[in-house]
């Protein structure tokens, strides 16, 4: 009787959402003890990420798009401000893969400081860049993202796509809501950035009321290297959320 109970519950169905590869792949619904194996390698991301942290101090989180190149000046902005606070000590973290992830670790590794990228393994991208002295490899973007949030004194967002967006809305939620402390949440390039703020005052604040003046003045909207680079350097460090 025990016997049949424990198959039986080995192979139940559950409805996960799958990548494109693991639906292409998979001809089966995912089974409940597969999904207990998942939730082992989280864990096991958490574990390896957190390590990685317990060994840095001064932590600064990076954002941006992996497409903005070389020759654009924001990835110069990123690669000058991390070579700045990586003088001073700050720890430079970013997303480990190409553009503006790249510009950060560059910047910090050849001025000789920590530069950390949690990279993400993705089909088609992306691939841990050159410059990056300390990091790892996640399978979840979600375990990667809290990770990267977890203990960093200052977040500093450049140009970038949806998951720039994705990681400013969520850090800027968690302060507002107080699930973690105050701290700085700095948006470089008031070119790309203005467009977002003036449909934030005008349409979530005036019209509809679904935010307030205080939510705004969360984040700081800067242009220059130096405005950065004052506000992160007056950052304090803070325990994990």
């Amino acid at each position: 009787m025990f016997q049949k109970k424990k198959e039986s519950s080995q192979n139940k169905m559950v409805r996960l959402p799958l990548s494109v590869t693991e639906e292409q792949n998979k001809p089966q619904p995912t089974s409940i003890h597969e999904m207990s194996w998942r939730i082992f390698r989280i864990m096991a991301e958490f574990v390896d990420g957190f390590q990685v942290l317990s060994e840095t101090s001064k932590e600064v989180t990076f954002w941006g798009g992996t497409q903005i190149p070389k020759e654009s000046p924001w990835y110069a902005f990123a690669e000058t401000l991390a070579g700045k606070l990586a003088k001073d000590g700050f720890t430079i973290i970013t997303g480990g893969g190409p553009g503006i992830m790249e510009a950060g670790n560059k910047g910090a590794a050849e001025a000789g400081g920590v530069s950390v990228g949690f990279n993400i393994v993705l089909p088609k991208e992306q691939h841990l860049n050159a410059y990056v002295n300390k990091g790892h490899s996640f399978h979840y973007f979600f375990s990667r993202k809290v990770v990267m949030a977890a203990s960093a004194q200052a977040y500093v967002f450049f140009p970038g796509g949806f998951g720039t967006l994705d990681e400013f809305y969520e850090i800027v939620t968690l302060v507002e809501t107080g699930k973690m402390q105050k701290t700085p949440v700095v948006c470089v390039g008031k070119e790309f950035w203005n467009g977002l703020f003036d449909w934030m005052r005008s349409v979530q604040r005036d019209q509809f009321h679904t935010i307030h003046n205080a939510d705004l003045a969360l984040i700081q909207l800067v242009d220059t290297v130096e405005e950065a680079y004052q506000i992160v350097s007056r950052s304090e460090e803070r325990s994990i959320f």
